[in-house]
């Protein structure tokens, strides 16, 4: 099959990722941080490793990288462990379902104030949240990739705003991580966002919250940590303040070969997703009755419509009739695809990797072609 649906999950690892997820799975079972012999030793320094990398590459302190089990599990720690009564909330209509539904519940519960803004017409997504960034404002929280389209936030002019105004900034980096570079102190990025299995070269059950060293996040879950076992409450060192229980060690093991994979073709990755969405979306653009909602982009991601059929409807033909992976419907992004008047029928949204080929892209776009005149 030919795989363009890494936006979900990327489809290709390098040989190292592998390496470590079943050579760790298979040859150190101990738990890390939980005994003092050699293997639960041993595991505690792939552990840290792995915090040292990822604090490399995008620049925060080893033990302010928390490592959660995906993205989703990261952004709902930096929300409701950041949030009190009557804090002031500003998103955007281009988040993801992760962000947006744990701030609705918040504010259906009366907790905090919500504003999701949208740019006007003419108007930058910077200039839209800036203006209701008002002093009663406690978080600002933004996508670094759009999910749905491949554009990038301007995340360091967002940070920079936050910055001067005494507002936290969570990034959402599902997206943009590994596609794109992101830089907490330079971004102005108090809490960063990321899943391992996409852009970072990670395997599932992989996430990572990075925090700030100004800010404090309370802990959603409580228990064995490994470390102040005769007390009874949570340690307030940072990172066991906010991992209980054991931690995925062959999934940390393979996001630190990832991200190190990553972390040194990082420059060329993009311009080779760059060079292969401009073709792909290029072609798509040439083929009758198709409109594309993106412009070339790092991340690689093509998202289009073929009138008259539905999304889900044109995923199925693609993956039964041509062996083509995508993702149809709204992409767990409903306010974006509202923003983009896209909601009845959603998008197909193609997502490559620099593994895929220009042989395939052709082939795709002969699949879309005979479909779109079907």
């Amino acid at each position: 099959m030919i795989y363009f649906d890494n936006a979900a999950t990327g489809g290709f690892k390098p040989r190292a990722v592998y390496d470590a997820l079943f050579s760790t799975a298979r040859f150190l079972s101990a738990n890390p941080g939980r005994s003092g012999h050699r293997l639960a030793v041993t595991g505690a320094k792939a552990v840290y490793a792995c915090r040292e990398t990822v604090a490399e590459m995008f620049n925060c302190l080893p033990e302010r990288v928390i490592f959660t089990k995906n993205c989703t599990e990261a952004l709902n720690t930096a929300i409701l462990g950041t949030l009190k009564k009557g804090d002031a909330v500003v998103t955007t209509v281009f988040e993801h379902n992760s962000v947006l539904r744990p701030l609705k519940r918040l504010e259906k519960d009366g907790v905090i104030t919500l504003k999701i803004v949208a740019p006007e017409k003419g108007e930058t997504l910077v200039a839209a949240v800036e203006k209701n960034v008002t002093p009663d404002a406690k978080l600002v929280v933004a996508t670094t990739v759009s999910n749905v389209t491949g554009k990038k936030t301007p995340v360091g002019e967002i940070g920079r705003i936050c910055r001067e105004r005494g507002v936290l900034f969570l990034a959402d980096g599902a997206q943009g991580g590994g596609h794109i570079p992101l830089n907490m102190k330079k971004d102005g990025i108090s809490m960063l966002a990321l899943a391992g299995h996409k852009g970072l070269c990670g395997v599932m059950g992989s996430g990572v919250l990075c925090i700030d060293e100004n800010v404090e996040v309370s802990p959603l879950i409580t228990g064995g940590t490994g470390t102040e076992s005769y007390s009874l409450f949570q340690p307030e060192n940072y990172p066991e303040r906010l991992e209980s229980g054991t931690l995925n060690l062959p999934a940390i093991a393979a996001l630190d070969e990832g991200v190190r994979f990553v972390g040194k073709n990082l420059r060329h990755f993009g311009e080779t997703l760059l060079s292969a969405t401009d073709a792909l979306i290029a072609g798509l653009k040439n083929v009758k009755g198709v409109t594309c909602f993106s412009e070339p982009n790092e991340s690689g991601i093509a998202a289009f419509k073929i009138a008259g059929k539905d999304s889900a409807e044109v995923a199925d033909i693609l993956s039964n009739d041509y062996d083509v992976a995508v993702r149809g419907g709204l992409h767990c992004a409903p306010l974006t695809h509202g923003y983009l008047n896209t909601a009845d029928g959603g998008l197909v949204r193609a997502s490559l990797a620099v593994q895929n080929t220009a042989r395939e892209i052709d082939y795709f776009l002969r699949a879309v072609d005979r479909i779109s005149k079907s």
